[in-house]
């Protein structure tokens, strides 16, 4: 019999077993999409607790392997991506809030002044949020629920999810899902989403990480054209059951869901593909989707 839980604002069923696809993952009720029409906001005063418009709808995720390019002037520029992940906030009438989260490069001080800048030239109000050597900040939470937009750098995924969770940014990250803050990133900033995935974080030769966050019960794997190891180490992660069935996303290519369903594939850049895989008898099957070309970003 599967066993049954609860991921994030859904049931899923798992089956049981370590290989031969095992591990099959399925939703069987979507997120509800009656969350309240306000969040939290931060304290403003002893006692008193402002109220601010929930962003989103519902819960969003964008899992990315894009969002930024080399500009003229600037060193990185947002691209289409992270305008879309602007765009699924739902803002309008206020420059748009993003929270940066640069913890799988160790807060590093130059990535963090290019989004800065990255940020400043798309008219968007960027706050990092650093945990080294200390959280930057004394309301990690509130921090998050401040903000339209959570964007997270690539980097080290199995870095990045022991530093959250010492500090419990896992589960103040769930509860900003759940009020409407879009979750999005790039690489680690993808796959720290779903159950998880291939990563380099271990040395040069890439290695599964399966335990990542489990917001989205699937298994993702990032720069699916552009790093030929990826594609065989997912095919053999979920063949073997390490890995539920899998998301999977070109360099520029990143997908939406609504709760825990996958509801588009977007791409910055044209002729770029996702991709599903499946478990499917002793191996995988896996189907392409076509993603939808974004409007460029004109700066």
């Amino acid at each position: 019999m599967p066993l049954r839980e609860s991921v994030g604002l859904v049931s899923v069923e798992r089956g049981q077993g370590g290989g031969g696809c095992g591990r099959t993952t399925h939703v069987v009720a979507d997120a509800p999409h009656d969350l309240r029409s306000g969040r939290a906001g931060r304290r403003a005063g002893a006692g008193r607790v402002t109220i601010a418009r929930m962003p989103a709808s519902q819960p969003t995720v964008l899992a990315t392997s894009g969002g930024h390019r080399a500009g003229a002037r600037a060193r990185v520029l947002f691209d289409s991506l992270v305008h879309h992940a602007v765009d699924l906030s739902g803002v309008h009438g206020r420059r748009p809030r993003i929270l940066y989260l640069g913890t799988a490069v160790g807060d590093a001080e130059h990535v963090t002044a290019r989004m800065h800048e990255a940020a400043r030239v798309a008219g968007f109000d960027l706050t990092p949020l650093h945990l080294f050597p200390m959280p930057n900040v004394d309301d990690v939470e509130g921090t998050l629920l401040d903000h339209d937009v959570v964007w997270v750098m690539g980097g080290s995924v199995a870095n990045l999810l022991a530093v959250w969770r010492v500090h419990g940014l896992d589960r103040a990250l769930r509860r900003a899902w759940r009020a409407g803050v879009v979750l999005s990133g790039v690489s680690a900033g993808s796959i720290c989403w779903f159950e998880g995935g291939a990563t380099d974080s271990y040395g040069p030769e890439l290695r599964p990480v399966a335990d990542a966050l489990g917001f989205l019960p699937y298994g993702n794997g990032v720069h699916y054209d552009s790093d030929p190891g990826r594609r065989p180490l997912i095919h053999r992660l979920v063949a073997d059951g390490t890995l539920p069935t899998a998301h999977c996303t070109d360099d520029g290519v990143g997908l939406v869901y609504h709760g825990t369903r996958l509801v588009e594939a977007v791409t910055e850049s044209a002729g770029k593909g996702a991709y599903v895989v499946t478990c499917e008898g002793d191996g995988v099957r896996e189907e392409r989707l076509e993603p939808r070309l974004l409007p460029p970003v004109r700066y």
